[in-house]
């Protein structure tokens, strides 16, 4: 879009580290800067600029379920002044339990993996609504800190669940290498909503594509530089998905993946 950094945009980043406490000493700081546009990335950074300031326009890349969260007040008139790109998260975990089913046909119990601050209504209702037409049992589980993830694959061994589903979050992220490892130890198969799992060493992950929501994020911010109001532009939804399989985690767990599975696959690591 024509901006090079240094010469016609400067560009600021903080980072939380996965350690959501640090958000709001963040965004105050962003905020005392005076900046032009803030650009967020998950339900907890956008949350934690929005508590900060109602004037600086704020673009989000990509938040599970904006509207569940009380972020906007709806997609097509976000109002105030956020706006950006939504993930679909409340449909996609319906989705993600699907693809755990045909992987595993016996699945019968799923721990889902989650950060209950984070989770909108709509993420639970369509898990439950999901889980009914498969005849699944899901056991919540929260991960509030990364000190307890290893306390957490115990308790998902103790529930004598099948598979699991984790939910997007900055803490779980974190501890991508290590709940993969966690989960070839105790031979669990788990789907996640995004690449960088699998590429950690993770079975299998199903979601939107959060490169293209960068890059179209991009689009926003240039449109508010050249004076549009967050409010009048509505949120977008994806576009593009992505479904990875990693076939050595599936071998390293004794899985066999359907063919009819791997067809589907975007990508396939061997």
């Amino acid at each position: 879009l024509h901006y090079l950094e240094g010469k016609n945009i400067v560009i600021d980043w903080r980072s939380a580290d996965g350690k959501l406490e640090r958000l709001p000493a963040l965004a105050a700081e962003m905020v005392r800067l005076k900046l032009d546009v803030i650009v967020t990335s998950g339900a907890s950074a956008t949350r934690a600029v929005k508590e900060a300031t109602n004037t600086i326009p704020i673009v989000m890349t990509n938040d599970p379920d904006p509207v569940g969260d009380g972020i906007i007040a709806s997609l097509a008139r976000p109002g105030g002044n956020i706006t950006g790109l939504s993930t679909l998260a409340p449909e996609l975990n319906g989705k993600r339990l699907e693809v755990l089913r045909e992987v595993v046909p016996k699945l019968s119990r799923v721990a889902i993996l989650r950060v209950s601050t984070n989770l909108a209504g709509g993420q639970v209702r369509e898990l439950e609504l999901a889980a009914k037409a498969f005849g699944v049992k899901l056991q919540y589980l929260d991960v509030l800190d990364s000190k307890n993830i290893e306390s957490t694959f115990r308790a998902v061994s103790k529930g004598r669940a099948d598979g699991v589903l984790v939910l997007a979050s900055g803490i779980i992220s974190a501890q991508r290498a290590q709940i993969a490892d966690l989960a070839v130890k105790n031979r669990l198969p788990v789907i996640y909503h995004e690449p960088r799992y699998v590429e950690a060493g993770g079975l299998m992950s199903y979601g939107v594509s959060l490169l293209d929501l960068d890059r179209r994020a991009a689009t926003y911010v240039d449109k508010i530089l050249k004076g549009a109001k967050p409010a009048d532009l509505p949120v977008e939804q994806p576009t593009k998905f992505e479904f990875i399989i990693n076939l050595k985690a599936a071998r390293q767990i004794g899985l066999t993946i359907p063919p009819n599975v791997l067809v589907r696959a975007d990508k396939v690591i061997r």
